[in-house]
């Protein structure tokens, strides 16, 4: 990914309140690139806000619907301009239960975030980055985008799919461009907890694994186009 004239990149974050978008914000933040970020309206949201200061951007924005996006996208061009990198990590995963005890509505909810939400964006800031003539695209997958895991059915398919709709964006995006899936591994997150308890003490924390995945995720180019990754050690 190649800085701007001005040596500050534009990164785009979807999910950025808390876990894994917090502490890539923070980490990408203190190379010296400008963040525009979004969450759910949260206290958490308002906390990284208020970390991050004066020189990004942090608004509330449901990710799942599309005119929050479509609003979210022109404020983010008329103050900050176009990113140079879109990082789509905004999640969410089941209570942990077989396929036929999941309420439809859980489910609809959960793609409704995890796929909808990243095509959503995709949509809506791809244009403008094809306009800047190039950019990456780092669409979030898991290890159970390329596994499965009962209990745990309509998370892992939405990871799959963001792992086949990746592909067939590396296709289609011009040359100059990055679209990749990422696994970042396993992490003690509160997503993770979720299903592995108290387990999940065993792995990095968020702040321990941005030290890795930040200047992994900012040295991602063209020629990663397509492919499906994993953070290194993870």
């Amino acid at each position: 990914m190649q800085a701007k004239k001005n040596g500050s990149r534009l990164v785009l974050i979807t999910g950025v309140s808390r876990g894994l978008g917090a502490a890539l914000a923070r980490g990408f933040a203190s190379r010296g690139d400008r963040i525009a970020g979004c969450a759910r309206p949260s206290a958490e949201l308002e906390v990284i806000a208020g970390d991050l200061g004066g020189d990004h951007f942090i608004a509330p924005v449901d990710v799942s619907d599309e005119e929050d996006v479509a609003t979210f996208a022109a404020t983010v061009f008329s103050r900050c301009g176009t990113p140079d990198l879109l990082i789509n990590g905004a999640a969410i995963i089941n209570a942990p239960a077989p396929l036929w005890e999941i309420p439809a509505g859980e489910v609809s909810a959960l793609f409704d975030i995890n796929l909808k939400g990243t095509i959503h964006f995709i949509r809506h800031f791809t244009p403008a980055m094809i306009d800047q003539g190039g950019g990456v695209i780092v669409n979030f997958s898991s290890g159970w985008g390329r596994s499965t895991s009962p209990e745990v059915a309509p998370y892992c398919a939405s990871k799959w799919a963001i792992e086949g709709l990746t592909q067939a964006l590396a296709q289609e995006l011009p040359r100059g461009f990055a679209a990749v899936a990422f696994n970042p591994g396993i992490i003690d997150t509160d997503m993770l907890r979720t299903c592995f308890g108290d387990s999940a003490a065993h792995y990095p924390d968020a702040e321990e694994w941005a030290k890795a995945a930040v200047p992994y995720l900012a040295a991602l180019g063209p020629r990663d186009n397509g492919k499906a990754l994993t953070c290194p050690g993870h």
